[in-house]
């Protein structure tokens, strides 16, 4: 999952999460081929399903269907990763209280987990716990260097403290690992909060910039879109 925050951080969850936050796709890539039998329903049948539900797109069935995944006798690996889904869930519907302990799960049960690590930044960054968002962030990072949606989360740090010439670094890292996309969230992110008035064209210019610095100087200026709307147009 690579937080999409929640917001895209589901399309990295584990954003920032949804875009936090990519990372529901991840999950899903990173498992193997489900393959329904078309028979009786079985106990492999049930898990199956589950299994398809909780690495699936559908918000609505993943906490349940996490949930009863989770309750299988399944590979570790498979428990790190609906552990990490269900939390994105959480995460998505504004519960990063009640996603951090899965998180904290997933990451026990898989160091290595980037997108787990960024995802649990952006809860904690959410929560007002900016220190800890840091912690994950960068341990995050150390792991995928490359990740946009981490530097974005560790963008969101920085201007929380007041940071704003380090998000804005941050921010223009994010642009280049995440490429047009990511540009393109930046640009309807900041024409919505009314600092970008350019076209939604996935190109880096100094209009831009200038917006990105002017939003990064305001805690409560979020340069992500906050709204399916937005996403659906940078998709």
């Amino acid at each position: 999952m690579e937080p999409s925050h929640a917001k895209d951080h589901e399309n990295r969850s584990v954003r920032r999460v949804s875009w936090r936050r990519p990372v529901a796709a991840f999950l899903i890539a990173s498992l193997p081929a489900i393959i329904l039998a078309a028979t009786t329903p079985t106990w492999a049948d049930s898990q199956d399903t589950a299994m398809e539900q909780c690495f699936g797109k559908d918000r609505g069935q993943r906490i349940e269907a996490c949930t009863a995944l989770l309750e299988q006798p399944i590979s570790q690996s498979e428990k790190a990763l609906a552990y990490a889904m269900r939390a994105l869930a959480y995460s998505v519907k504004g519960q990063y209280q009640r996603a951090l302990p899965d998180y904290d799960r997933a990451i026990e049960l898989r160091t290595d987990f980037a997108i787990a690590l960024n995802n649990r930044a952006w809860a904690h960054y959410k929560l007002g716990n900016i220190a800890e968002g840091f912690k994950d962030v960068e341990r995050s990072l150390k792991l995928s260097p490359g990740s946009a949606h981490a530097l974005d989360t560790r963008a969101h740090l920085k201007q929380s403290e007041g940071n704003a010439a380090g998000a804005v670094k941050d921010y223009r890292r994010a642009m280049v690992f995440g490429g047009s996309r990511m540009v393109r969230m930046y640009q309807c992110g900041l024409q919505t909060a009314g600092y970008f008035q350019g076209p939604l064209s996935g190109i880096v210019t100094p209009q831009l910039i200038a917006a990105l610095e002017t939003c990064a100087k305001l805690k409560s200026c979020d340069p992500l879109p906050p709204d399916e709307e937005c996403r659906r147009l940078t998709s």
